[in-house]
C-alpha cells in the first residue's frame, strides 16, 4: 500500500474518500497469548483435551530433567485432582519464570517455589496412594450424615501411555456430553436454560 498526494490511504480499511477501492485493514501480528492460570472445572472439551496434552508433555520434561522419583511425580498423576491442581500450578509458574518478558532472576523465584512444591507433591502423593505399576482412588474421608465410602482397591496399569489417552478422552467425552446438555436445554430466543 503507498500514498501519494492524489490517492488517499487509509490503515483502517475505509472506502477512499475519491470513490477507489476500500483499503484493508491493517492488522498487528498475533502475539502469543500470556500464560493465563487453568481451572480445570470450567474447561470446555477441546480446551481441555489441548491443556491435558500440553500439561503432560511439561510434566514429563520436568520429571525426567530433575530426576523426580514417583514418590514426587507419579506416572498417574492425571487419575488424581490434588496432584492435578499442584502440577498445573507449577507449570503456570515455570511458563510466567520463564517468559521473555520476564525479570531475569524469576527463575530462581520459580526454583525456590519448586522446592516447596515438591514436599507438597510428596504430602499428595502418599495420601492418594498411587505407585509406580498400580494406582486406586484417593480415599476419602467420609463425614458425619453422609454416604459410606466405597471400597478402594489398587489396579495394575500395565501402559501409562495407553491408560493417560483413554483417561483424556474420556474426559474430554464428559465434557462435550455436559456442553451438549447446556445447549438442549437452552432456549436459543431468550438465553436461558429450559
Amino acid at each position: 500500500m503507498t500514498g501519494t498526494d492524489d490517492e488517499s490511504v487509509d490503515i483502517d480499511g475505509r472506502d477512499d474518500p475519491e470513490g477507489g477501492e476500500p483499503e484493508p485493514a491493517f492488522e498487528m501480528p498475533m502475539l502469543p497469548e500470556p500464560p493465563h492460570p487453568i481451572n480445570w472445572n470450567l474447561l470446555r472439551a477441546d480446551d481441555a483435551e489441548h491443556e491435558w496434552l500440553e500439561l503432560n508433555s511439561w510434566v514429563n520434561w520436568l520429571r525426567r530433567t530433575y530426576g523426580l522419583p514417583a514418590s514426587v511425580v507419579p506416572p498417574f498423576w492425571y487419575r488424581h485432582p490434588e496432584l492435578l491442581w499442584e502440577l498445573s500450578a507449577l507449570h503456570l509458574h515455570w511458563l510466567c519464570a520463564y517468559d521473555p518478558e520476564q525479570n531475569g532472576s524469576a527463575p530462581l523465584g520459580w526454583h525456590r517455589d519448586f522446592t516447596d512444591a515438591r514436599g507438597r507433591l510428596r504430602d499428595w502423593v502418599a495420601a492418594s496412594g498411587t505407585r509406580l505399576d498400580r494406582d486406586r482412588p484417593t480415599r476419602q474421608t467420609v463425614w458425619p450424615g453422609e454416604d459410606a465410602a466405597e471400597p478402594v482397591e489398587d489396579i495394575v496399569i500395565a501402559n501409562r501411555d495407553e491408560d493417560f489417552v483413554k483417561f483424556v478422552v474420556a474426559d474430554v467425552e464428559r465434557r462435550r456430553q455436559a456442553e451438549r446438555d447446556f445447549y438442549q436445554h437452552l432456549d436459543t430466543q431468550t438465553g436461558e436454560l429450559t
